[in-house]
């Protein structure tokens, strides 16, 4: 159990008025439980993806999160309202959009600006293919039931469309001569250096196609019973005997293998490798889909080889294959990750094997392997390239295991090793540097601490802050650190309008304390304080840190260990040589010069215990440390003169651990009392309670002067009630005091207590007792005279509760937070102590609760930080806890400065390119993608492309409109004037002449009579039209004569008549105008039903077989 400390309320008021005073502006509509900040690996990762362009690492999880990687401490955190797996992830390489496929089949946009579902799809078939074409956003779906659809994603609209375009199964189906309905797409590919209009499917029988989308047809298939194969077998690259290199065939007879996993195996989509269920890899030729003018299916003879991890019988299957090109083995060299295929009970491992083929795919040669060991089970892993502006093709390699490791491997010390023709290593690797460490080294306990503007110290210590971490980056750049991932944008930093300073405190395992700045949502590394004190020889140097705690009015850090030890620490350094005391049992004191370095020095060392120090409280504004011990004595350490004031003894018959302390002076009871300055508390001579609770529930109240008993033994719980299990957490100091102005003393019945220089302390204060299973609110003078019966509220909680803390946002406005052991959380009015909320941690952060998570918790200014594994996670419980981190001061994961950079580079033509003297910003991408830029590839310019897959996947197969047909019409330019509706042609017989001849391919019907030459068929249909005219004759251009004739009026009313006239016109003409419109609505809605007609078709006969058409 543990305590907290409130001003009484004014008596005057009625039950009801305390209880709404009580609930405040904490209603439970104000309940909103988020999470603020995440850093590190979650557990449960799965897969990964990497945006070449942004430089981005997303992972994705098996409970529905996904975790955003960039640079500069720049991290995001995505949650899908279903906790659901993921099992396919890719970016929309530079357009800020990430795209994800759950487990049931839901297809989700994630926008990375404002890191939520831009827009999300239901498919109602199992998904098990899905490919987003590169630089684009169209999508390529592949289903349980051979199908391949294509979605397109549009950014305006939001929308995932379903476009019309398909590949058709029954044309697979009938070319091979088996059903593919009920076979699954393992994987759809887009080859390399293509304008989008090919795509490779694996099948989950083995089957292989490729096809053009252009032409509708198949290009090339393959399969295990179309070739005849050469077995290169390898088991490990010592001299062993089983190691070899044969010519043997399969047999042809063998039956068609299950595919796994499919990757391309060269940069011009020439080789694909797959791998297979019984452990075998196939690498497939596939050049001859790109060299031969006849792009129907082929049987050929050896275009496979055949490779083996192992010799075993029963083997492995191939979980992950991932090619790359690698010129360290020469210019035909290349690499081959893989996972799986070794003998079943075999070491987990990942394997990395060279390659060659400088002779042919036939005489494919393995040239080195090496196991790279793993530590725990492989999830994921991608390749990218050390530096995208580099010209080099040196690669590093990001391997994911599922306990939430993220390692990086340089892929030159691996080929390095390849050719030392070592067989397994466990070195050059280089785990994710974690912002907040907390397994690595193992985090035991952490503390937040608020300096708020108004404090004296508060402008030195943003002075230390911005010190360290510059002189912190500088050690960084000297060691030569460089992390792959650059992506993001920071936040903005508003120095001038801080008005509090957040650090964040970790205690370790190894006995170290590292500080972060976490005034900005980006934490920074102050200070990595080693727990090494010069000249102090200790058997327990390097004991766990079990206890923290800060003052903010003197910049002092204590820290407690397991092995007794408090070590005090200064942050602020006043010269080189600082005066270090040290303080043991016995009362000596050892006073050394010590040296002080760039870390904050420890000033004194108390070692008066050997039991594990449980909890720390500094007192009187940093003037006075209070020390819990777990055999049950108390100590309280007079901070200015460096001595011990008193060491007692809680219980002596039975001691138990001291795990919650809180000490009330009384010139800190009201806010109307300025705080003193540090210079002030050195001869302070004011006196205190200091408030114990120990693990058996009981409460004990003492003299912080000379360590006298005032309360002893106070409990609420009878002898029968189980004592606590585990150590409850209090939160920082300064929320135990919740004052109020219009506080008053109201009791004036004169006692021993009252009459004492802690009357002020008792009067105006109540206490909140928490037990495992009960909250109690009482006030302080019935505690101190032990009168339980004079409880104001008491409150039977229905679960163990191991933690609570107290969230306010002004000095009359606070609640209870209340963390269970199952991992719920509560939130409580005071001081009715009602439920305003309830929610848990798997439902805020998809954790579930893990033993000792109680002892990493703190909370500060209503911001609570947790941690769990690789992760730790900041959360906001209430709607209003947003005022310390202001949108701004997030970072931003998208870039967009860089985006449109790109999209300017790449929309420029390869000759404007060529002039201007710069590389291709789109060869650069490729180089990431393959590893080796082809300087003969096809790079065609981005909106071409796009303008191409338009074109490609805007019409069903087969009903594509032919690109050949002009319309001869389609120049024609007529007036509206020119325009006749509805009305009676009138033609009259016209003579030949000789400016028909001149006029000849001018007019109009000049381009009407070369169509009629072209279509014979049609000329019955002209004499028809003109009838008594000849098919022969020709319009003419009319005389001025003619014209005058019909137009020319009388002088008498010449002026009236033009004006008649050309109101008529301008009637027809209006009246023609909107003729022309309905008839544009018709034939707008006409071809809108059309289209929806041929949309339901085209729907209705996919499912068809083509036994049904």
């Amino acid at each position: 159990m543990f305590s907290r400390f409130f001003q009484k309320p004014p008596p005057q008021q009625s039950p009801h008025a305390q209880q709404e005073a009580g609930k405040g502006i904490s209603k439970s509509a104000d309940f909103d439980p988020r999470v603020v900040l995440h850093f590190g690996v979650p557990s449960t990762a799965s897969i990964l993806a990497f945006d070449r362009v942004q430089r981005l690492l997303a992972v994705g999880t098996l409970d529905g999160r996904i975790k955003v990687f960039g640079g500069d401490n720049i991290e995001g955190i995505l949650y899908s309202s279903k906790h659901t797996a993921f099992k396919n992830l890719e970016f929309l390489d530079n357009q800020g959009f990430l795209a994800s496929v759950s487990s049931r089949n839901e297809i989700q946009i994630w926008d990375l600006e404002s890191r939520q579902i831009a827009s999300a799809l239901q498919w109602e078939s199992t998904i098990t293919a899905f490919s987003v074409i590169y630089g684009t956003s169209y999508m390529y779906i592949g289903s349980e039931h051979g199908m391949v659809y294509v979605l397109k994603f549009d950014a305006e609209s939001r929308k995932i469309d379903i476009l019309p375009y398909y590949v058709p199964t029954n044309v697979i189906s009938d070319a091979v001569g088996i059903s593919l309905d009920q076979i699954s797409v393992i994987r759809v590919l887009h080859p390399p250096y293509s304008n989008g209009n090919r795509l490779l499917m694996a099948y989950e029988n083995g089957l292989i196609v490729l096809w053009d989308s252009s032409e509708d047809k198949i290009v090339q298939i393959r399969g295990q019973k179309d070739t005849e194969l050469k077995i290169e077998r390898v088991t490990s690259y010592s001299n062993d005997p089983k190691d070899d290199s044969s010519d043997n065939k399969l047999d042809n007879e063998e039956e068609d293998k299950e595919i796994s996993c499919v990757s391309w195996a060269s940069n011009d989509g020439s080789v694909v490798v797959v791998g297979y269920v019984d452990g075998d890899i196939m690498f497939w030729d596939l050049s001859n889909a790109y060299s031969s003018s006849n792009h129907q299916s082929q049987k050929l003879s050896n275009n496979v080889v055949k490779l083996q991890l192992s010799s075993a019988v029963r083997r492995l299957p191939i979980i992950f294959l991932h090619w790359c090109a690698n010129k360290s083995f020469g210019n035909n060299g290349s690499q081959l990750f893989v996972y799986g295929g070794d003998e079943i009970g075999s070491e987990e491992v990942l394997t990395v094997l060279g390659l060659d083929w400088s002779s042919g795919l036939k005489s494919i040669k393995c040239t080195g392997r090496i196991n790279i060991a793993l530590n725990g089970s492989f999830a994921d892993m991608v390749l990218l390239s050390s530096d995208y502006h580099a010209a080099g093709t040196g690669n590093m390699i990001f391997v994911l295991t599922n306990s939430g490791q993220l390692d990086l491997y340089d892929n030159n010390c691996l080929s390095s090793l390849m050719s030392k023709q070592e067989k397994k290593t466990t070195s050059h690797t280089l785990q994710y540097p974690m912002v907040i460490p907390t397994l690595e080294p193992y985090m035991t306990t952490a503390t937040l601490a608020v300096i708020d503007h108004d404090v004296k110290t508060f402008r030195d210590l943003s002075q230390v802050l911005v010190a360290a971490k510059q002189h912190l980056v500088q050690n960084q750049t000297s060691m030569g650190i460089k992390w792959p991932l650059t992506g993001g944008v920071p936040g903005q930093l508003f120095k001038e309008d801080d008005h509090i300073i957040q650090i964040y405190i970790a205690g370790y395992r190894d006995g170290s304390v590292r500080i972060w700045d976490a005034t900005y949502p980006a934490l920074s590394l102050v200070y990595n304080i080693k727990c090494e004190v010069n000249d102090v020889n200790s058997d327990s140097a390097s004991a766990s840190v079990s206890a923290l705690d800060f003052c903010p009015d003197t910049l002092h850090l204590a820290v407690g260990d397991e092995s007794g030890i408090v070590r005090l620490y200064g942050l602020i350094q006043s010269s080189s040589e600082t005066t270090f005391h040290f303080v043991t049992e016995k009362g000596t004191e050892v006073v050394h010069n010590k040296h002080q370095g760039d870390v904050p020095h420890c000033t004194v060392l108390f070692s008066l215990q050997t039991s594990v120090v449980c909890t720390l409280q500094f007192a009187n504004h940093g003037g006075k440390l209070a020390v819990g011990y777990e055999n049950g004595q108390v100590a309280m350490l007079d901070i200015n003169t460096s001595s011990v004031l008193f060491l007692m003894k809680t219980e002596p018959d039975s001691p138990s651990a001291v795990i919650s302390l809180t000490a009330k002076f009384s010139d800190s009871c009201s806010l109307n009392i300025p705080q003193q300055s540090v210079s002030d508390n050195s001869d302070s001579s004011e006196k205190g309670l200091l408030f114990i609770i120990t693990r058996d529930a009981n409460l004990l109240v003492v003299d912080t002067s000379n360590g006298n008993m005032v309360c002893n033994g106070f409990s609420e719980l009878s002898t029968e009630t189980e004592s606590l299990k585990s150590p409850q957490k209090s939160d920082s100091g300064i929320q135990d005091n919740v004052q109020s102005e219009d506080a008053k003393v109201v009791d004036e019945t004169a006692t021993t207590v009252e009459t004492s220089y802690f009357g002020e302390i008792v009067s105006n204060s109540l206490i909140l007792i928490c037990y495992e299973t009960e909250l109690s609110l009482h006030t302080l003078k019935s505690v101190i005279e032990q009168d339980s019966s004079k409880c104001i509220k008491k409150v039977n909680l229905v679960e163990k509760c191991c933690w609570t803390t107290i969230i306010k946002k002004h000095e009359k406005e606070c609640v209870l937070v209340v963390l269970y052991q199952t991992g719920g959380i509560e939130v409580r009015s005071i001081p009715t102590l009602e439920v305003l909320g309830e929610s848990s941690l798997m439902s805020v952060l998809r954790w579930n609760w893990t033993n000792d998570m109680e002892k990493t918790i703190c909370s500060s200014n209503g911001q609570i930080i947790l941690v769990n594994g690789n992760e730790i996670a900041s959360i906001s419980l209430l709607t209003w806890q947003n005022e310390f981190w202001i949108p701004e001061s997030f970072p931003c994961l998208h870039d967009k400065v860089l985006q449109a950079a790109v999209d300017v580079t790449v929309s420029q033509s390869p000759s404007q390119n060529e002039r201007q003297g710069t590389t291709s910003v789109f060869a650069n991408f490729v180089k990431n993608f393959t590893g080796k830029a082809d300087p003969n590839a096809n790079q065609p310019a981005h909106p071409n492309i796009l303008e191409n897959l338009d074109q490609l996947f805007s019409n069903p197969p087969f009903l594509k409109p032919s690109s050949g047909t002009v319309d001869p019409l389609d120049d024609l330019e007529l007036d509206l004037d020119d325009i006749h509706i509805d009305e009676p042609i009138v033609l009259s017989p016209i003579q030949k002449s000789d400016d028909d001849k001149r006029d000849k391919g001018k007019t109009a019907d000049k381009q009407k009579t070369d169509i009629d030459k072209k279509d014979k068929g049609k000329a019955t249909d002209r004499e028809k039209l003109f009838e008594d005219a000849g098919t022969d004759s020709k319009p003419r251009a009319r005389t001025a004569d003619e014209v005058k004739a019909k137009y020319r009026k009388t002088e008498a009313n010449d002026a009236a008549a033009a004006a008649s006239l050309a109101k008529q016109k301008l009637l027809e003409r209006q009246e023609k105008l909107a003729l022309l419109n309905e008839r544009t609505e018709e034939l707008a809605n006409g071809a809108e039903d059309f289209a929806s007609m041929a949309k339901e078709l085209a729907r209705r006969m996919e499912n068809r077989k083509w036994w049904q058409l």
